[in-house]
């Protein structure tokens, strides 16, 4: 195996390079102003350490698998084209009244209860690029009115004299029958020929998502228009830079489903969270692979926190309705939750509460934290690390990144010092605590909304910053077991090379199968068959057009229950893809059952308020080879290594300075323990072990943190 993937976060570009039996881990700077920089920088350093050229890999590589967070900046900082809508006649104020809930979405819970101040998104498709057409589809597909073919053309010309740089079709009850949105396409280019069209994407919402829901339609279909030039030129810069250095093969893009496809069948909106998605997924192939059981994924980079669970034997989590920036979209997401919280999220004075905000600013890698001395002003949860002991200011990055700590002191100082009434190290001290009380709050949320036990949980932490402040965190949120994946500094990268090839279609589909008032099971096999028949004819398809042989498609059956009218709906994975017996009714209830169960406490089921069906989806996806991880296992006799150095360090809770041994990475084998306070500083990331925990490395260069009253078989 020959893989390169990549992933580019806000702050870091990050490498995992594969090429046989050689592993190698490699970061460097994101640049914005072109991807493609950081990118070869960070392959080229991968390369040197290989003993080879990147033309010379690149002319033998497998596949180079890209993740990026290119659409969720773009979308963050507004820039995109003009975007046109024609909907329904009728529901021409749909996207702007967005269910009266606009005012709410993507804000967290204090200031969702702000109605005070409450402010509706500037809207991404303007009223006066709304066009409505006369036609109505009803509720299970059938034409009521048939749509006039010159009011198409008329809609069309004004948008497009209007200014319209994109145009979305949006019509009700699409996803029943698409027939009038495709007819107004073909509309669009019969009267508009691509090259007098020119570069303006026309998108449907029937092909972009298969779910009812209008609003949510429309939003997922308008924000693909509105990324597609970005991605578009974004994607093709990075292929061309890829083929310029012999690459011929087509790049691979991480889709936020869990899969990944060639960047032709991507669509913009599947790129959203690519990066950080790559990680859970990385996590959950560790957690089948060596058993260690439920995971909470802590993702914790220069520009973010990523929490993401992954329950064991399970299906991962989806978002129903996720929130893309300011607005609701629905598209089969793995549910991921983000906190600004950072290495570079930015520490500031709330005059309210009259203590530390940390987040959700951050410096970012441009101009970065103060200590990197590029021009940097704001104090951030790096120069607190940095002012507290912890960073080697002469091997930061594998000394890629030389620190400044006068900057640190002096950023600090000047901004927070006097209004807390504190030393720089007393303050540097409140940010860390308040940053991994920040993330500990994110974590308890998160496990306690989705039914899960902290206690039952292990903690996997990778990212630059996760073993940095992984001891905080967990002491907050009540966590014993920590396990620092192998490679975690770009685990996510790591994540993205393990991606299969994946296409997920679904539908929305009212199936009953039990009805509790006539106690009557689901029957109508055949309808259910061929719902499920039409989902995989699709993803096989899309599988097909890549070049990928149809004979080896697989694929995955998961449906969106629920009990009755409840508003809990579960995400739930089965082994079979067809019904046609009782008992396969019987299975399906009873799988539903059991996983409910488990995530939400043996009792809590109630299949005598009826078994719901709201969703059928289908993952199709083609198997390939993985990353294979090492047994975790902890068996063997240990002993305490001496230290390199050791220094000065301040710890929260303690108010001297500790003299704390520090090691290398060499500490990291199999016969050794570190107890805390300890530092671990390896080329890619430092580990901070704090008093009460202690190290224990494992294979692959996998580690343990765990209290000292744990142990761990």
């Amino acid at each position: 195996m020959k893989r390169i993937s990549v992933d580019i976060g806000g702050t870091f570009t990050d490498c995992f390079f594969v090429w046989d039996d050689i592993y190698i881990e490699s970061k460097s700077l994101t640049t914005h102003h072109n991807l493609a920089l950081g990118f070869n920088a960070a392959l080229d350093n991968a390369c040197t350490r290989a003993g080879l050229s990147r033309e010379a890999v690149l002319g033998e590589v497998d596949s180079v698998r890209y993740a990026t967070t290119l659409g969720t900046n773009a979308l963050i900082e507004g820039k995109g084209p003009r975007v046109g809508a024609i909907v329904t006649h009728g529901f021409e104020d749909t996207i702007h009244i967005s269910r009266s809930k606009g005012y709410g979405v993507g804000l967290d819970g204090v200031k969702q209860g702000d109605m005070a101040d409450a402010e509706r998104p500037d809207s991404i498709v303007p009223r006066n690029l709304v066009r409505s057409v006369k036609e109505r589809v009803d509720s299970v597909g059938e034409i009521l009115v048939p749509m006039v073919r010159e009011d198409v053309r008329q809609m069309v010309r004004e948008l497009v004299d209007n200014g319209a740089e994109a145009i979305v079709v949006a019509l009700t009850n699409a996803t029943e029958n698409p027939a009038h949105e495709q007819q107004i396409l073909e509309i669009i280019l019969e009267d508009y020929p691509a090259h007098e069209l020119g570069s303006i994407p026309v998108l449907l919402s029937s092909q972009v998502s298969g779910r009812k829901g209008e609003y949510v339609r429309s939003m997922s279909t308008i924000i693909d228009a509105f990324l597609h030039e970005t991605m578009f030129h974004a994607l093709n810069q990075l292929s061309a830079n890829l083929r310029t250095s012999g690459y011929d093969k087509p790049m691979l893009v991480i889709h936020n489903s869990g899969g990944m496809a060639q960047s032709n069948s991507t669509d913009a909106l599947q790129t959203i969270h690519s990066g950080p998605i790559a990680g859970v997924g990385g996590a959950q192939h560790l957690a089948e692979s060596t058993g260690i059981g439920d995971v909470i994924s802590m993702d914790m980079g220069g520009t973010s926190f990523d929490i993401g669970l992954v329950p064991e034997g399970g299906v991962q989590h989806y978002d129903f309705q996720p929130a893309i920036g300011r607005w609701l979209v629905s598209v089969p997401m793995i549910h991921l939750n983000t906190l600004g919280a950072g290495g570079g999220s930015i520490a500031s004075y709330d005059r309210i509460h009259k203590t530390v905000q940390v987040g959700p600013e951050s410096a970012g890698s441009d101009p970065g934290p103060a200590c990197y001395d590029r021009g940097g002003l704001l104090p951030t949860v790096t120069d607190a690390d940095l002012l507290l002991g912890y960073l080697d200011p002469e091997n930061y990055a594998n000394g890629f990144i030389k620190l400044n700590p006068k900057r640190s002191l002096f950023a600090v100082e000047e901004t927070l010092c006097d209004e807390l009434d504190l030393d720089a190290i007393e303050v540097a001290k409140v940010i860390k605590r308040t940053v991994d009380e920040q993330m500990a709050i994110g974590i308890e949320m998160e496990l306690r909304s989705r039914g899960g036990v902290v206690e039952d949980y292990t903690m996997v932490a990778y990212g630059g910053n996760g073993p940095l402040h992984a001891c905080g965190i967990a002491a907050s949120a009540g966590i014993s077991k920590i396990l620092f994946p192998p490679f975690a500094s770009v685990f996510s990268a790591l994540g993205a090379g393990n991606m299969k090839p994946l296409h997920i279609h679904e539908r929305s589909a009212y199936v009953v199968l039990y009805e509790p008032i006539g106690r009557k099971l689901f029957d109508e096999y055949d309808r259910f068959n061929g719902y499920v028949a039409e989902l995989e004819r699709r993803g096989r398809e899309d599988l097909v057009r890549q070049g990928y042989n149809p004979d080896e498609t697989q694929h995955r059956l998961e449906m969106d229950m629920r009990y009755g009218n409840q508003l809990v709906t579960t995400a739930v994975s089965f082994d079979i893809n067809r019904i046609n017996t009782v008992g396969d009714v019987l299975h399906v209830i009873k799988t539903f059952c059991d996983i409910y169960g488990e995530r939400y406490g043996e009792g809590t089921q109630a299949p005598e308020a009826g078994v719901r069906v709201q969703t059928i989806r289908v993952a199709s996806y083609i198997n390939g080879e993985v990353v294979q991880f090492k047994s975790l296992s902890l068996d063997g006799e240990r002993t305490v290594p001496a230290p390199v150095s050791e220094r000065p360090m301040h710890f929260v809770g303690e108010d001297a300075a500790v003299m704390t041994p520090v090691y290398d990475q060499t500490v990291l084998r199999e016969d050794y323990v570190v107890h805390g306070p300890a530092l671990i500083t390896t080329e890619s990331t430092t580990y901070l072990v704090e008093r009460g925990w202690r190290v224990e490395p494992t294979q692959q260069g996998a580690v343990w943190l765990l209290k000292d009253s744990v142990t761990e078989a």
